[in-house]
């Protein structure tokens, strides 16, 4: 196992040799390239709907197939990587979204637009854990800090350059449905080529050890942090969601742009924003971020909420801007607190379990929104959710502000 240093049993039996091949900055790479590919449909649902002819609660059922595969591998083999190294479960993690692109690639209807989903959820879960981890443990102990910070920008930077990419292609290249999952494909083969150059972080690895199902493990001694860390990351997390699933139809059905690239243009913007509040969260100090981030997060929900009465596609940018830079403090605090507080043999198990609470607040709300606009419309859908959320985001802020992250 890593010790809190940073020095890894694989750089120790690496000798000189270990000390040259890539550090955290690969490993962050990968993780930036494993999670790019669980967004890349975001754009491309309403050409699906065209194609296969679903309703928007189908849309929001096919993201939270993708959600519930996260929490599953969470709680099944969050703390796997523990036991057998980062380096397998990240390969496997490989695997998983390749086999996910692949099936995107084949589609002919629901069944496969499922798998694909389901597929892409497991790379989410594997790498969500070991993927946060190499990237901390692989770092040197006076860049502890810039690598947590990699982590974090690696997870939102990589969510946000999904969409980006797949609406660019979708809508300026041949082939919408299929080119984009190709050269995600490519991006996985060189992912593959790093993983396997990384030095191994985990001491004395285990050869093939038996799934131990945990559950929602976190160690008494974290708990104090966990959860406010938690609870904000799970609002945060609900933003997100709606970004993800169904901006695209709000840009669409609600603001009447039918350009591919401006809708994950607009997605892209809310992890460009939680990117940039990362970036923020050491200058206003871990626990400070907490109420703070929330406070900024509870403002871009009330714009999102103005840019549906409005119907006004900058507001919603603006939403976007200030809910994901809200989302990006209270994230990387959050983060930070929790993997700074679980001891070694726990980290990836105890940010595992961290992950689980963020992707229930990622999935539950959004399927809430297909259900209310099945029943209503999309756009009163929309402000319901912008409502709820903006009522968690204020319980988990004044929660944090008055009960700041310190360990039992």
């Amino acid at each position: 196992m890593a010790d809190r240093t940073g020095e890894t049993g694989g750089a120790h039996r690496g000798g000189a040799s270990g000390a040259r091949r890539p550090g955290y900055p690969a490993a962050a790479a990968v993780f930036a390239i494993g999670m790019a590919g669980t967004t890349l449909p975001t754009p491309l649902y309403g050409l699906y709907q065209e194609q296969i002819g679903f309703s928007e609660l189908m849309v929001t059922v096919v993201f939270a197939v993708y959600a519930i595969a996260v929490i599953t591998v969470l709680l099944v083999a969050g703390n796997y990587s523990d036991l057998v190294g980062r380096r397998p479960v990240l390969l496997a993690a490989m695997g998983f979204s390749a086999a996910s692109a692949c099936s995107f690639l084949l589609e002919g209807g629901l069944p496969l637009l499922f798998a694909g989903r389901l597929l892409s959820g497991c790379a989410a879960g594997l790498l969500s854990g070991a993927a946060t981890a190499a990237v901390i443990e692989l770092a040197p102990p006076q860049k502890k800090a810039r690598a947590a910070f990699a982590a974090t920008a690696a997870n939102m930077g990589g969510l946000g350059c999904g969409p980006l990419l797949s609406g660019l292609l979708a809508e300026y290249a041949p082939w919408p449905l299929k080119l984009v999952f190709g050269v995600h494909l490519g991006l996985i083969a060189v992912a593959c080529v790093l993983t396997i150059l990384l030095p191994e972080t985990v001491e004395d690895p285990q050869r093939r050890p038996r799934l131990r199902p945990q559950g929602i493990s976190v160690p008494p001694g974290v708990r104090g942090v966990f959860v406010p860390a938690s609870v904000a990351a799970f609002a945060g997390f609900a933003l997100l969601g709606l970004f993800t699933a169904v901006a695209p139809s709000f840009v669409a059905v609600t603001l009447q742009v039918h350009n591919l690239a401006v809708s994950g243009a607009v997605v892209f913007s809310v992890f460009l924003a939680s990117t940039a509040g990362q970036s923020l969260t050491p200058w206003v100090g871990a626990a400070r971020a907490l109420p703070v981030g929330c406070g900024v997060l509870v403002l871009g929900l009330l714009l999102v909420a103005s840019s549906l009465l409005a119907q006004s596609l900058p507001l919603l940018v603006l939403g976007a801007l200030f809910g994901g830079t809200g989302q990006g403090l209270a994230f990387r605090a959050a983060l930070t607190l929790v993997s700074d507080a679980a001891p070694a043999h726990h980290r990836g198990g105890t940010i595992s379990a961290f992950f689980v609470v963020a992707y229930t607040g990622i999935s539950l709300p959004v399927v809430g929104v297909g259900a209310l606009a099945v029943e209503l419309d999309l756009r009163t859908a929309g402000l319901v959710f912008a409502g709820c959320v903006a009522v968690v985001a204020s319980v988990a802020g004044a929660y944090a502000a008055l009960h700041p992250p310190t360990r039992e």
